[in-house]
């Protein structure tokens, strides 16, 4: 069976091609600076041939969507229903799942959502201390995000750790430019960082992650600055980028100068927080899964965040990230079940 993958950013389109249920790639294409998603998408299925199921990653399903799903008009309405929850990143999606079902209007598609995995999380874990208007006539509550990639490298954690992973308690931490954790207790998350939008949590790229939310009411009235200023500010001009003028970890490193070593101190602090407070709520933890481009790749952050005497005692893995092929997978299980 031949499912593709999409993944229909703002500017970009990740593609990969499976063969069903071996996992083999048949292709793989990634276009940047895309200008038309409708031309992207012409080239890429152009030497594909037929396939048999398109899944399609859209990062916010709301309340609405607690699992993988097959994608009819009804379903379409109701994620743009919820581009005001994910104003970046939903209208990206649609257009290539409106592009690929003009192209191949016989061929099943699926939704795979970024939040879906966050669903098992507890009222009493997904509720802000807001007035309960705010949640129950405006859907402000935690999301998270990442779901694809925690769920993933949970799975093959699982593998690794030769148990199932029902009986499992875990922290994976997804460190790249965006950055998330998520404690997974008897496979199922029960709490992760990223909340009502992508923004809160960890020390990220150029996202500040948690702060004080009076600082955004300063910034407006003291500094005057606008919605969207403060917006750019939190979400393109601060995290690591902020602190040291650049988001690349591996220079941070290499540059060891006071600016870039008290960016790498902050990040890696929240990381270990985190970790601290999911400790308590798991009670037990039987791994701690490092994946993402930083969490895969750099020893130094791992060893970082590892150097404390708690944590020593706790097995850490680094398991590479593949969530076009979970994608696949849940697709898969949808076609033939």
């Amino acid at each position: 069976m031949r499912v593709a993958v999409i993944n229909s950013g703002s500017s970009s389109i990740k593609f990969k091609l499976f063969e069903m249920p071996t996992k083999e790639v048949l292709s793989s294409k990634l276009l940047e600076r895309v200008k038309s998603h409708h031309d992207g998408l012409v080239e890429i299925f152009a030497d594909v041939g037929e396939v048999d199921a398109i899944v399609h990653r859209v990062v916010h399903g709301g309340e609405d969507f607690h699992s993988t799903t097959l994608i009819d008009d009804e379903v379409i309405e109701k994620i743009e229903n919820l581009i005001p929850l994910a104003p970046l990143h939903n209208p990206a999606n649609l257009e290539g799942i409106k592009i690929a079902k003009e192209m191949f209007k016989t061929t099943p598609q699926f939704a795979v959502f970024d939040t879906a995995f966050h669903n098992s999380i507890k009222k009493e874990g997904y509720i802000y201390p807001l007035s309960l208007e705010m949640y129950e006539k405006h859907k402000i509550r935690r999301y998270g995000f990442h779901g694809s990639s925690h769920s993933y490298v949970a799975k093959e954690g699982a593998k690794m750790l030769a148990k199932d992973l029902s009986e499992l308690n875990l922290i994976t931490l997804h460190l790249g430019n965006g950055a998330s954790a998520c404690a997974i207790k008897n496979g199922k998350s029960i709490d992760t960082s990223m909340g009502f939008t992508p923004l809160e949590g960890l020390v990220m790229g150029s996202r500040c992650g948690d702060i004080d939310p009076a600082i955004v009411l300063y910034m407006q009235r003291e500094l005057g600055l606008s919605v969207d200023e403060v917006d750019m500010e939190l979400n393109k001009h601060s995290g690591l980028l902020g602190l040291c003028g650049n988001n690349d970890v591996r220079e941070i490193i290499d540059a060891d100068d006071e600016k870039s070593n008290l960016a790498i101190d902050v990040m890696v602090r929240r990381i270990q927080k985190y970790i601290g407070s999911y400790m308590v709520l798991l009670e037990d933890v039987d791994a701690i899964i490092f994946t993402g481009g930083i969490g895969e790749n750099s020893a130094y952050i791992r060893d970082r965040v590892m150097d404390n005497k708690i944590l020593k005692e706790i097995k850490h893995l680094v398991i590479k990230t593949d969530e076009e092929l979970e994608m696949a997978q849940e697709c898969y299980k949808m076609v033939v079940r």
